[in-house]
Order: C-alpha cells, then structure tokens, then sequence
C-alpha cells in the first residue's frame, strides 16, 4: 500500500494549477444516462473516484471513453438497471444513478451506498423525494429498489439542504410530467453546475443555486460538450498550505467565488490574500492569529475544508474552536493530528485547538479523503519526517497532489508498496 512520506519545513513558492471538480463531475459524468448519444466533458480529474464511476456507468451499459482529462460517455445503450454492492459500495456518489435510472428506465436497483467513513450520511431525503415523483420504493437485502409507470412534478421540500439528494432528484425530476418544485435545497456551486449542464442537455430548471429550484418537466434530452467547474476544496487546500508554511503560491483556474467563506476566514488569521478574476495569491505571514469556524451549508464553511483549517489553527497564536454541523464523526482525523504534536480536545462537536509552536513529524493514518489532506498539510509544516499511510483515501479526491506540492517546493514524494 502506498504512502507519502514527507520532510517538512519548505516554504512553499510558485503557481498550482487547480483540476476538475470532483464533486461536480461526479453527478455531471451521471446525467450522460438521460440522453442518447456521447457526451463529451472536459477538465475531468483523474481520480479513483471518476473511474469508479466510469467502472459502474460501463456496467450498466453505457459506452465510455477517455483521453487525458476529457470523457466521452454514451448511453444510449442503457439495458440495466442495476447497481451493484461490489460497485456502490466503493463510493458514496453511486447512489446518484438512482434518479437518472428511474427517469429513463422507469426502475432502478440501486445498493445502499458506501464512501467514507465520515458519519451516516441517509439517503432518505432521496427516498421521499422520490416517493414524492411517484415511485414506489422498497429496500430489500441491501438494496433500494424503486418503480414508476411515469414520474410527475410535484412540491418537494427537504428537511435539510443535501447536495446529492438535490442532484439525483433533479435529474429524476427534468423528465418528469409537470412541475416540479424543490424547497431548501442545496445551494452549492455543484449543483448550479448540473444544473447549467441539464440546461444544456434541453432540461428547464430555473433558480439552481437559491434554496427553491423550479425545474419544468421535458419529454427528452441531447447529449452535450461541457468543462467542468474547478475544485473549491483542492483550490482550498493548497491555499492553507501556503499561509501554513509562510509560503507565497498563486493558485491558478480557480473560481475565486466559489470560496469566499475560506477567503474572509483565512483573512482574519493575517494571511494576505489577492483576489483576481481566476486566481488567488496566498501569502503566508509570521504569525497565524486563531479564528473560529464553524462548518454550514454553502454558502458557509464547509465540512470539506474543516480538517485543513484545522491544521492551521494547530500552530496559530491562542485558542480556537471548530465547530462541525454536518458530519457527526468528522473529527476522526483529530487523534492523527495529536500524534503530530497537535494540541486538541473534542467536546460534542467542537474541538477546542490550543496554537503550539512547532509540530513533529511522525507515522499517521488516513482514514477518510479531507483528513488525509490534512495530515499532508500537518507534515508540511512539520519539524522533520511524516509518513502518511493509507493514501488510497486521497486518491479519491486529489489528483497528483504530491506533484503539486513538489513542483512548489516541498520535500514530498510517494513510496510505492512495492
């Protein structure tokens, strides 16, 4: 099993590029299953995730391809409407076949989803949702199964906003009968990004990126040529990265207002931050001041950032406390950290972080995508070596990151377990 070892201590200096939005190719690379004919997307990360779901569109018969960062995806030869436990449970984002399966198959056999291993993460928003639209649902051995002679429009409200469940309902939703309404959904820059693409594709959604989401029902759609959106979160990372060691980095094809929650916040700790159209200049200053955070629905902190902000606020001047509103067992990377050297305490959902000097390089284990950057993050910063294991997690999110941070001068590099 492969590991990152890392000598910290390196200023980082130079320009990242950032890459695709996983989160956002995820459920774009899923809407190629409503419309026959190939779709071509561009900027798609290279990502075991991307291939996962690659692995599971090709299962139930779509045609696909790649070349570099751009996939072509061809369903007009959909024929099953089955997604397996071996495939689902690699990734939490399956679970967004469910809809498009529906909508054009008028069934759908999907396994109860895996992913990380952050908190319970219920799919009933999706269930109801869908319910709601006129499918019959059942969950038996594992597994949703779900019908409907015809899909109708209806009012959905959600109890509270979730971005996989807006996008499998809105996918489910653009070839339903009628008028379908969402309440409280989910605001995030991915789902204004599915929504541009269906838009693209013939659908008629109106409202994606405000809590009510109005989308008039079509008879069909076409395929599509779109790029997907950059990453926040990878944009978010190498940020910190920067003010944590004191660095200088430009980061590059970035969407600035995507993260103006990361911005303010990283602001108030006395980095200097430029802003320009599609990029960011980060500068890092001598001394961190302790910020509080707490992680809310875009457009607020989000989770994905917490454990890297986290790190900063290791070795900030004074006290701050993280507070965690989405996933329950988001702080499982804290334990990690403290091997670091990293001074923490848990209380309910907040970690109380006490600014130490310095921290020391030590063997740690990932043990979910945003805590394994984080524990990079740690041994960046690091007095010297810190080997990172079970980066199978980051390479689910993080395309070559320890590329990235090399060529901006960090001493990092993978050791294969071979």
């Amino acid at each position: 099993m492969d590991k990152i070892v890392i000598e910290g201590g390196s200023v980082l200096k130079g320009e990242v590029k950032i890459s695709g939005a996983k989160n956002a190719a995820l459920p774009i690379l899923v809407s190629s299953l409503l419309a026959d004919g190939w779709n071509t997307y561009h900027n798609v990360p290279n990502l075991k995730d991307i291939q996962s779901i690659r692995h599971l569109l090709s299962d139930i018969g779509a045609k696909t391809e790649t070349h570099g960062n751009t996939v072509r995806i061809d369903a007009g030869g959909l024929c099953k409407s089955e997604a397996p436990y071996d495939l689902v449970r690699k990734m939490r984002a399956s679970v967004l076949v469910l809809g498009p399966l529906l909508a054009r198959l008028k069934k759908a056999r999907v396994s109860l989803p895996g992913g990380c291993a952050i908190g319970a993460r219920p799919i009933n928003l999706h269930l109801k949702g869908l319910s709601q639209l006129g499918a019959s649902i059942e969950l038996k051995h594992g597994y949703v199964e779900a019908t409907a002679d015809r899909l109708r429009g209806n009012d959905i409200y959600f109890d509270v906003p979730t971005v996989t469940g807006t996008e499998n309902l809105m996918m489910a939703a653009v070839l339903a009968e009628g008028v379908t309404v969402f309440r409280n959904a989910a605001r995030e820059p991915e789902v204004i990004a599915l929504a541009d693409v269906l838009n693209k594709m013939g659908a008629d959604i109106q409202g994606a990126g405000n809590s009510v989401i109005t989308i008039n029902g079509v008879p069909s759609l076409h395929p599509v040529t779109v790029s997907i959106i950059p990453d926040r979160i990878e944009a978010g990372t190498f940020m910190i990265a920067s003010a944590l060691t004191r660095g200088d980095v430009t980061i590059s094809d970035c969407e600035p207002n995507h993260m103006r929650s990361l911005i303010n916040k990283l602001k108030l700790t006395g980095t200097d931050i430029e802003v320009e159209e599609k990029s960011i200049r980060v500068r890092g200053t001598d001394r961190i001041e302790s910020v509080d955070v707490k992680t809310l629905p875009y457009p607020g902190f989000p989770t994905d950032m917490q454990a890297q902000f986290m790190v900063l606020m290791s070795v900030a001047k004074g006290l701050s406390i993280i507070s965690e509103t989405i996933f329950e067992n988001r702080f499982i990377h804290v334990s990690e950290l403290k091997r670091i050297g990293a001074d923490i305490i848990i209380s309910g959902n907040s970690a109380v972080i006490k600014g130490v000097p310095m921290l020391s390089g030590a063997p740690v284990m990932a043990t979910d995508l945003r805590a394994s950057a984080s524990l990079i993050l740690a041994g960046l910063v690091a007095q010297g070596k810190t080997e990172v294991r079970r980066v199978y997690h980051l390479d689910r999110g993080y395309e070559a990151i320890e590329k990235k941070f090399a060529r901006l001068g960090a001493s990092i590099r993978r050791v294969s377990a071979e």
